[in-house]
């Protein structure tokens, strides 16, 4: 008996002409670098760089706001140089007072009164500076009542101390107090959808708040980053457009206790009143989404950032529900919270749903009229001329309107 063996076949992939094959890996790293290039990136981070800044000096004008936006490592490092530098300076000031008056050349006797008692080296000036500025005062080392010059040094190095201490702590105290991190728990959806909402076209997008201390006087907005070209032939690179999002109505001011949807109506007034889908799929665009609001726990300000390409807007789709009511409480499932469906929504833009709608609201008699005058039944002229002699028989035109209302019934 014979039996059917599957015998392994190697099909050949068609070779390419050699000049498709050239360009290839420069189409494909074209198509790479075109992919995605976002103003804001999704954990809320600007992606732009300050080049060939001219005027530095700026920086150390406002040096406390300098050494906040320092990374811990830097400002770390600075803060144990500044406090090095201060005792070593101060130090070194001692140890040249007690080295003028000849301190060290009297060490052990009991007839010399020296300036600072004890003081025989650099490194005991170090530690008496250290003691000084920290006001640690062990009792070993001490000025004494006959060294005007270190009474002066000793009331400037108390001064300035206690400068360096809250100029130092200052900046320490801010840069753990930064409300950055708590936007670490201020979530955005992955992705933006457009549907429809009330009969009207919607783009929507997700926020929530992960922690029970809540954002009190939370706000939301939003924000279109495309480039433009005006009428002059102007090109503005990264053009922004404000989204109404509830400002003339206050939705825009939030309750964020649970997750929220956040709605766009596209009219007339919005930039996507002539967005389609298929257009939507080809716009080079990005929306920046921003909420602010004040940390309930430390009433400083915090701002939690991310944006949407065109490819992260999803057309036709909503969101999946996530609050759902339990036995004495709400809970929200987080697991479901990035989670879309899809769902019935016109693909043409929110222009032509309008005129489409207007269409379909206008009088019988207009729509009777030009219905007639579509199917070629009606003549101005003759429908003038019958307008004047009323007494003409109406059977053959009430006759046509029946029809034609008839048709626009089916």
């Amino acid at each position: 008996m014979e039996q059917d063996v599957e015998s392994p076949v190697t099909i050949r992939q068609p070779k390419l002409p050699k000049y498709l094959r050239e360009d290839l890996p420069e189409k494909l790293e074209k198509e790479a670098k075109k992919k995605i290039q976002r103003y804001v990136r999704k954990d809320g981070k600007c992606n732009v760089h300050h080049g060939n800044v001219q005027e530095t000096y700026r920086y150390l004008t406002d040096i406390f706001t300098t050494l906040v936006d320092l990374k811990w490592g830097f400002n770390l490092f600075i803060f144990v140089l500044v406090y090095t530098v201060t005792w070593l300076l101060f130090g070194f000031a001692w140890w040249l007072i007690a080295y003028v008056r000849g301190d060290l050349d009297h060490i052990g006797d009991n007839q010399w009164t020296p300036c600072v008692n004890n003081l025989n080296s650099f490194v005991s000036a170090f530690l008496f500076s250290i003691e000084t500025e920290t006001t640690i005062g062990y009792g070993f080392r001490v000025i004494t009542d006959k060294c005007p010059e270190g009474i002066l040094l000793l009331l400037i190095q108390s001064v300035l101390g206690s400068i360096v201490n809250a100029f130092m702590v200052g900046c320490m105290f801010v840069k753990i107090s930064q409300p950055k991190k708590r936007a670490e728990t201020l979530v955005f959806s992955t992705n933006a959808v457009i549907s429809m909402r009330d009969g009207r076209l919607c783009l929507m997008f997700r926020v929530g708040d992960l922690r029970n201390s809540h954002i009190v006087e939370a706000n939301i907005r939003a924000k279109l980053i495309k480039s433009k070209q005006t009428k002059e032939g102007e090109f503005i690179p990264l053009n922004q457009t404000d989204m109404n999002v509830g400002y003339d109505t206050g939705d825009d001011r939030l309750f964020l206790v649970s997750p929220l949807i956040i709605c766009h109506e596209i009219n007339q007034y919005s930039p996507f009143w002539e967005v389609s889908k298929a257009h939507l799929a080809k716009e080079e665009l990005e929306i920046v989404v921003i909420l602010e609001g004040m940390v309930e726990a430390t009433g400083m300000t915090c701002q939690a950032r991310s944006s949407y390409v065109s490819s992260e807007i999803k057309w036709g789709s909503r969101f999946t529900p996530v609050l759902t009511l339990e036995d004495g409480f709400y809970e929200v499932d987080y697991n479901s919270f990035h989670m879309i469906y899809e769902t019935d929504t016109p693909s043409c833009s929110a222009r032509e749903l309008a005129e489409m709608a207007a269409q379909s609201r206008l009088p019988l008699t207009w729509s009777v009229a030009s219905k007639l005058s579509q199917q070629g039944l009606l003549n101005t002229d003759e429908w003038e001329k019958k307008d004047e002699h009323p007494g003409m028989d109406q059977t053959e035109r009430n006759g046509d309107i029946a029809n034609i209302e008839n048709e626009s019934k089916v």
